[in-house]
């Protein structure tokens, strides 16, 4: 099965990056057929469009990998942060992603 990626962020976010190398290393190992898609939602008309919660947001098949996500129903671009094993970040825990990949 090939999986449909998506990759959200906004260019003031400084997380995006490192969240994009997370991401392309799991989809290399895990899924190699899928295509990430990455997407600037940094324009409030195309944030809003795509229901985005904060960057970096990754998708797969059109769900967000962090277990137990809210849509927090406010769309403008900002960071997201999220609550880890690890503590609160900027970016996803890798298991995440890789968890997603592997459904």
């Amino acid at each position: 099965m090939t999986h449909r990626v998506e990759l959200l962020w906004f260019g003031d976010c400084p997380n995006h990056d490192t969240a994009r190398r997370l991401l392309r290393d799991a989809v290399a190992r895990l899924a190699p057929d899928a295509t990430i898609e990455d997407i600037d939602a940094g324009d409030p008309i195309v944030a809003e469009r795509l229901r985005f919660p904060g960057s970096p947001t990754i998708r797969v098949d059109g769900v967000d990998i962090e277990p137990g996500f809210r849509d927090p129903a406010d769309y403008t671009p900002r960071c997201r942060l999220y609550r880890t094993s690890s503590g609160l970040g900027g970016v996803p825990d890798p298991g995440w992603i890789e968890a997603a990949l592997r459904a």
